[in-house]
């Protein structure tokens, strides 16, 4: 089995929508990734998604991991027309959309965006891939709240919706195991 320990980057603060825009992350936090760092195993090798936010974090939490190379299909939900716009302001302009977009999740997408399906049909990839590259070892992904909640529903089975429900909070970790017998979930959202 692989154990994949998904942590979630550093806070950027922003009040809005932020899927591909490149913001970077607030790492003041120091003795936080000390401990986050000291929490992950020493062995695991480090992949990131190529957005400063989540590069940056892995850097901090390396240590003496191998780091592979960043992985732009590890990025967040691609949010189009709505990236960088608070959720008030798409809901005034297109009520109906947004909340079929939160509420229905699957084939919806936000113009020039993902849907939630396409997002999870990416991330399912990348992951399989590191699965197969580092069969039985830990793995640690720094990404994003989208990319945890894939795998999360991936590993539960939870329709969209109900994985929508999940708390992931910035610098938490999420362990899951996926082998030949399945996926097994670890603790959600830890935060060491």
């Amino acid at each position: 089995m692989t154990t994949l320990h998904l942590v979630r980057h550093g806070p950027t603060h922003a009040k809005s929508m932020v899927g591909w825009s490149d913001l970077p992350a607030d790492l003041s936090d120091t003795e936080t990734l000390r401990r986050l760092s000291g929490h992950l195993p020493p062995d695991a090798v480090v992949i990131s998604s190529d957005l400063s936010r989540a590069a940056h974090t892995a850097d901090a939490i390396q240590d003496s991991r191998e780091r592979l190379p960043h992985d732009p299909d590890l990025r967040e939900i691609n949010f189009g027309a709505w990236e960088l716009r608070r959720a008030a302001e798409i809901e005034a302009e297109d009520p109906t959309l947004i909340r079929a977009y939160w509420e229905t999740p699957g084939d919806i997408r936000p113009p020039g965006g993902e849907s939630w399906n396409e997002v999870r049909a990416r991330v399912d990839a990348a992951i399989d891939r590191l699965i197969r590259a580092h069969d039985g070892r830990h793995v640690i992904v720094v990404a994003h709240f989208g990319v945890i909640l894939t795998q999360l529903q991936r590993a539960t089975g939870l329709a969209a919706y109900d994985t929508f429900g999940h708390r992931i909070d910035n610098l938490s970790v999420t362990d899951m195991r996926a082998g030949t017998a399945g996926w097994r979930i670890g603790r959600i959202n830890h935060r060491p």
